[in-house]
């Protein structure tokens, strides 16, 4: 019989507390810099210090944490925390909040929480499945892992990725996107080729084309488009079947699926259509609970349950793929897309409020729990011990909800002191102006337009490599010079393969974890020396 290896587990005592603890961090940390920056910071790698930190402490529990699983654990607690809090729960809060609907906090709070642990379970049942791939990039997880593995293994790995870690500092610090650039060096070059002109166009079009594309609503159009195109593809992946003709080339493929991946489609399909009855289910609570079923017609709710249910699955399947494929997930803006249509069928504001506080709430959870166990992936060797992955795996999952239980805590305690100083997260105030503005006809034509272009570049992509959603993605996100750093990086990476060969891709990738993790470190401090300030 075969020894199998036994993960740690969170339910160790000392590692149960001390992941509550850094949990508790992790959650006032994200509430704190949501609030006053707008951003939520990558805690992951703090996480993993704290814990080599604590390996280095006398005493026999404190050694344990010499262990990379252990260490997982610990960045999987405080990285779940932090998203949990801010961008999952804060978030849908604020909006009844600024729209001065009080009544409603608690009704979102409760319909957030429950999409937030819906996310993460749906995404950890289709982890390492066709659809997202435990080998596809999940940037911030390999740089987190590389950060584990170089402190436990030092020599060449620790020095590569410290000068990484250094180059990523002094760029960031000069206002260059260095997480984007280190990106470059290890994800799909046709799609972050996309990305990279998506965030050149958003950059320039006021110099080159006198207007911006964001304010007519031209990349919103485009991710419609491509938004689409990429659902109807996910569907025949979950749903299609291959030809007779192809028989001995599906049986190939399905060979070698097997013995890489650890999620059938089958489950990932039956997880994906409870998660649809789910969030169904949290659409009618937070109707009833809200009071909106008394604002409505029957036909109107009933179609606002299944606009609201579809548009959460939808926000987070895009959501995950942009993560997966470029590391930055445009969840705001997606969100805001949901809004625009809700606006568009007509619901009324208070429907509306709370459909952008549910959309939103769903996509950070499902991205960040996929960057954790993608470096929980690499730490546990690749899924070469699928047993032992699937242990692991299954750990990280528990630490996660046990961090997002400690997130709703921290929030439900905290959100009343916050929004008491007027402490809100700032684009609420964007998802609110926009309700009290109301669409137009003209907003409709635009999306329709833009969607159309939109779904071509994705259709011609394919699913694999997702260039509409990665180039809708750069559309929506404004980060100053990330453009360059995207298109340089893929051009560096380029020229180092054609004169070093493939043996340069394990240093060129251990580099790039090391801009990505100095990117997050100094992104990190950078914000808490600003909220100190």
């Amino acid at each position: 019989m075969k020894d199998t290896k036994k993960h740690p587990s969170i339910f160790e005592p000392f590692a149960l507390i001390f992941n509550i603890v850094t949990s508790i961090i992790g959650a006032i940390i994200g509430m704190q810099i949501i609030t006053t920056l707008g951003v939520t910071p990558s805690t992951s790698i703090v996480g993993a210090l704290v814990a080599m930190l604590v390996a280095r402490i006398p005493g026999a529990m404190f050694k344990k944490y010499k262990s990379i699983h252990r260490q997982n654990l610990v960045q999987t607690s405080i990285s779940s925390a932090t998203f949990g809090a801010a961008n999952s729960l804060l978030i849908p809060i604020g909006i009844p909040f600024v729209m001065g609907n009080t009544k409603l906090i608690i009704p979102m709070l409760i319909g957030a929480a429950l999409a937030m642990f819906v996310d993460a379970a749906i995404l950890y049942k289709i982890f390492d499945s066709r659809l997202f791939p435990a080998s596809e990039t999940w940037a911030p997880g390999v740089a987190t892992a590389q950060s584990i593995l170089a402190g436990d293994k030092g020599g060449k790995r620790a020095a590569l990725l410290g000068v990484g870690t250094a180059i990523g500092i002094i760029g960031s610090y000069f206002n260059i996107s260095m997480s984007a650039f280190g990106t470059a060096f290890i994800g799909n070059i046709w799609a972050l080729s996309m990305f990279g002109i998506g965030l050149m166009i958003r950059q320039y079009s006021i110099p080159w084309f006198n207007f911006d594309i964001n304010q007519h609503y031209i990349a919103h159009g485009f991710m419609i488009g491509a938004g689409i195109v990429a659902l109807i593809q996910v569907s025949f992946l979950i749903f299609g079947k291959q030809k007779k003709s192809n028989q001995k080339q599906a049986k190939a493929t399905e060979n070698l699926d097997e013995s890489r991946l650890t999620r059938p489609i089958k489950e990932a399909r039956r997880a994906l259509g409870y998660g649809f009855i789910a969030y169904l289910v949290i659409a009618l609570l937070i109707a009833i609970t809200g009071g909106i079923i008394t604002k409505m017609s029957p036909g109107m709710f009933i179609g606002f349950l299944l606009f609201a249910a579809f548009a959460a699955f939808v926000h987070e399947l895009i959501v995950g793929i942009a993560a997966m494929h470029s590391g930055w997930f445009p969840a705001f803006a997606v969100a805001f897309i949901t809004l625009l249509f809700g606006m568009l069928i007509g619901f009324p504001p208070v429907a509306l409020a709370l459909l952008a506080g549910f959309s939103a709430a769903t996509g950070p959870a499902f991205a960040d729990m996929g960057y954790d166990l993608k470096t929980g992936y690499i730490l546990r060797g690749n899924g070469e011990d699928k047993e032992y992955e699937l242990q692991g795996r299954k750990q990280q999952y528990i630490t996660g909800m046990i961090s997002f239980g400690v997130a709703l805590l921290t929030v439900l305690i905290t959100y009343k002191s916050y929004f008491a100083q007027n402490l809100v997260p700032p684009i609420d105030a964007v998802y609110v102006s926009t309700i009290k503005a109301g669409a137009s006809p003209e907003v409709a034509k635009q999306l329709l337009f833009w969607a159309i272009p939109g779904a071509i570049i994705q259709l011609i992509g394919g699913p694999g490599k997702q260039l509409g959603v990665l180039f809708a993605t750069g559309l929506l996100i404004l980060s100053p010079n990330a453009c360059w750093a995207v298109l340089l990086g893929i051009l560096i990476r380029i020229v180092v393969l054609k004169v070093k060969g493939k043996e340069a891709e394990a240093p060129m990738s251990i580099l790039a974890a090391g801009f990505i993790a100095g990117d997050a470190l100094f992104n990190f401090f950078n914000s808490m020396f600003k909220i100190r300030k």
